[in-house]
This record gives structure tokens, sequence and C-alpha cells, in this order.
């Protein structure tokens, strides 16, 4: 039973995760990433590397939605959000919003969040199984 629990709270972290990324992946497709090759030129790097975010909001949130190769799609969500507050939250990383909260919470949960499921795996309810590849 104890087994079955973790499983599941394996799988509800994936798709929490998952699901809010892709979130922010889902109007780069559709929009464009215009925003990010201004923050990579604001900063004097090549914004071909702004193409790398549909990497970390798209294809990594997929694979940690589907369970295959989940290990690899959680760090990948944490390099994105590494990346990201690097270049557009870095004046942010030790403030506090007026209510008291950390300014970069949301940010700070896909980081760790995928750092988490890069160590702790996809678990059994996956495409990839309890001990498939990277799972």
């Amino acid at each position: 039973m104890l087994q079955t629990a973790d499983d599941l709270g394996k799988l509800l972290l994936r798709v929490t995760i998952g699901v809010l990324m892709l979130m922010h992946g889902i109007p780069k497709v559709i929009g464009g990433i215009g925003f990010v090759k201004s923050l990579l030129a604001s900063h004097h790097l090549p914004t071909a590397l702004g193409y790398f975010v549909y990497v970390g909001e798209v294809v990594a949130p997929i694979l940690l939605l589907v369970g295959l190769y989940a290990r690899v799609g959680g760090l990948l969500v944490a390099i994105n959000m590494v990346v990201a507050i690097a270049l557009a939250h870095s004046n942010q990383i030790f403030s506090v919003t007026k209510n008291g909260a950390w300014a970069l919470e949301l940010q700070g949960l896909y980081l760790f969040g995928g750092l988490v499921i890069a160590l702790i795996g996809a678990g059994r309810f996956s495409a990839g199984g309890k001990n498939g590849t990277l799972n």
C-alpha cells in the first residue's frame, strides 16, 4: 500500500508540474518567442538559444505527463527555470512580496519540482513503468 501511495504521489507531482509548465509553453508555440529572444539579446546572448524554451516548456512537460524519460524531463524543467530566473528574475532572488512571500515562489516551485522528479523518477503509473528508461 505504501508503494502505491508513493507512485500516486509521483504521478500527482509529474502531472502538476507538467500541466503548469506546459501552460507556459503553449502561448510560445502559438505566439512565438520574441520576448525570450529580446531577453537573450539584452544579455548579449545569441537569440537562437531562445528556441530551447520549447524544449523546457513543451517537450519536457510532455515527457513528465506521459512518464517517459521523466527524470530527463524534470531536469530540463529545472534547467529552463534556472535560465528564466537568471534572465528575467535575477533581481528578485532575495525579494519578498508585500505579503511576505518569496517573490519567486512560482519559479521556485517549477525549479525544485523538476529537480525532485529528476531525483525520484516517474513511478509505476507512467508509460515507462516503474523501472523504465530513466524513470
